[in-house]
This record gives structure tokens, C-alpha cells and sequence, in this order.
């Protein structure tokens, strides 16, 4: 019993792991130089980061932490 409480308490331990050091969708550290510059802003509230939106040319949306916002 004690085995299977250990291997749970593993798999947890490894998915949140993931869930911090994984992108999310559409997450980038910096801009591609084809993307345009949006105004929205916006706070993620799992990373409490502020993240500027930028779109691509076929206007898909990708999130980039706003440097003048990033903690270093």
C-alpha cells in the first residue's frame, strides 16, 4: 500500500514540475521579428507576469512576458 501512495505522490510531484517549467500556448520568451506589436496587456494570474499580446501574419496570437514588467 505504501508503494502505490509513493508512485501518486510521485506522478504529482512531476506534473506540477511540468506545469511550472512548460509554455503555455501561443507563450514565447520574445518576440518573433514578423510579429506585430499589440497594445493589450494583460496580468496571467498563474504566473502573475504581465504579458503583452503580439499577432503573427496570419493573426495568431502569442503572449511574450513585457520586459519593462519582467522581474529579474
Amino acid at each position: 500500500m505504501s508503494l502505490v501512495w509513493a508512485i501518486v505522490l510521485l506522478v504529482l510531484i512531476i506534473c506540477a514540475v511540468l506545469s511550472i517549467t512548460l509554455r503555455r500556448h501561443g507563450e514565447s520568451d520574445k518576440p518573433n521579428p514578423d510579429w506585430k506589436r499589440t497594445e493589450e496587456l494583460f496580468n496571467d494570474p498563474s504566473t502573475n507576469r504581465v504579458m503583452r499580446v503580439w499577432l503573427d501574419a496570419s493573426g495568431e496570437r502569442h503572449y511574450v512576458p513585457e520586459a519593462k514588467h519582467r522581474s529579474t
